[in-house]
């Protein structure tokens, strides 16, 4: 019998909330946490909007000699790992080293650190460049600095798919589960509010365009015109259950099924690969689609591509069948950090009995879908999916399921 995964501990660094209370008391009640980018001046650029993570002071949570060699979102998943081992009630100097792993997701890396080591360079010369630049923009940086902090040497490694990657890593976490590590800590945190960070977002072509927060990141609506970026996301604890029942913990919930798919290639007339993906995903938790009491979509805010989610919802579940909602539309799209924060919701939601809103969205009827809208809707979740698409084809695709009352 495979080993289950529960996932026992989360850290939520988000854009409408520091910390996992202060993001789910704003998400409940539809408050958003988009808005002008202060993190740089935006005004020459075409996208001036982002979800930027409120009150986040690194010194105030870790000690100064790790500032000069982290990344801005390096130090904000530090932070938010040591909070889901807090949750989790885990003390890793308790358990042997090898028994625990990381695996986390990256869209982007340490984009702010080499800007700056970057702007050294051409400015002053090489000598002035931090020898810290040679790690602190990688994508496995923080998969890195967090096992370093925690002692961990267990299974480790870092996925990279884009806004998919936070959904791929936790399937990771759980083979990582299944093949005997006890523990694994995973998700994903991404910030690329920057000027270099910027500019490689807006040559994606997806980024919006709008000045208003409440109306340029609208999914499933007819003005949907592209998704405002945001950094942030969740870094959760997974353990093998048996082991978290040994020390007295049931967990928020299991990650029972997970599925990756690819797109095929433009222009060939091939129908997406994320319905595939939730068909894959719901037999592996071994489901059948009624049992689906939520879904939290991907939500691109582009036509074909909320087009081709809607489609594939009503293909497997029925037009209008289950609920669907997007609560990244109050945080912005946070890339790999993105799907993690929706597992994290997900299991939040559950907890509490209601379905977050898909706040300012007006839904097109041409979807066929039951967004939820406005304001949450009381509903009892004992199944939820997840789903997360990347810039290049990637689709993913995870079921969980929580515990009786």
């Amino acid at each position: 019998m495979r080993s289950a995964a529960v996932i026992t501990g989360i850290g939520v660094m988000a854009p409408n909330g520091l910390g996992t209370r202060d993001f789910w008391d704003a998400t409940r009640v539809g408050r958003s946490g988009i808005g002008r980018v202060t993190r740089f001046d935006p005004t020459p650029y075409p996208t001036r909007l982002a979800g930027e993570v409120p009150g986040f002071t690194a010194a105030d949570h870790l000690p100064s000699r790790l500032l000069p060699q982290t990344d801005h979102m390096t130090r904000m998943a530090l932070v938010a790992a040591d909070w889901a081992l807090q949750d989790a009630g885990v003390d890793p100097g308790e358990l042997p080293a090898f028994d625990m792993g990381v695996v986390t997701a990256s869209a982007a890396g340490g984009f702010e650190f080499g800007q700056n080591e970057l702007r050294k360079l051409w400015s002053r010369g090489s000598q002035h460049v931090s020898a810290y630049q040679s790690f602190a923009w990688f994508y496995a940086v923080n998969s890195g600095q967090i096992s370093i902090r925690h002692g961990l040497k267990g299974p480790s490694g870092v996925v990279v798919s884009d806004q998919a990657g936070g959904l791929d890593a936790l399937g990771q976490a759980r083979r990582q589960i299944r093949n005997g590590t006890p523990l694994v800590i995973s998700g994903a945190v991404d910030s690329a509010i920057c000027p270099w960070g910027w500019v490689a977002q807006l040559a994606g072509g997806r980024l919006s365009e709008g000045e208003d927060p409440g109306t340029a990141y609208v999914p499933f609506d007819a003005r949907a015109a592209g998704h405002v970026p945001g950094e942030g996301g969740a870094i959760l604890v997974l353990e093998d259950a048996a082991a978290a029942r040994a020390r007295g913990v049931r967990g928020y919930g299991e990650l029972t099924g997970y599925a990756a798919t690819f797109d095929p290639r433009p222009g060939s007339g091939r129908e997406s690969g994320l319905r595939r993906a939730v068909e894959l995903a719901l037999a592996d938790a071994g489901a059948v689609p009624r049992e689906i009491d939520v879904v939290f979509a991907d939500g691109a805010a582009l036509p074909e591509h909320d087009r081709a989610e809607a489609e594939a919802l009503n293909t497997v579940f029925g037009t209008g069948r289950v609920p669907v909602t997007v609560p990244k539309t109050m945080t912005g799209r946070l890339y790999s950090g993105a799907a993690p924060l929706d597992v994290a919701t997900a299991l939040l939601a559950a907890a509490e009995g209601l379905v977050p809103p898909t706040v300012h969205t007006e839904p097109d009827p041409r979807f066929g879908l039951d967004l939820v809208t406005e304001q949450a809707r009381t509903a009892e979740i004992r199944t939820a999916l997840v789903l997360a698409r990347g810039a290049g084809g990637f689709n993913s695709a995870a079921v969980l399921r929580v515990p009786a009352k």
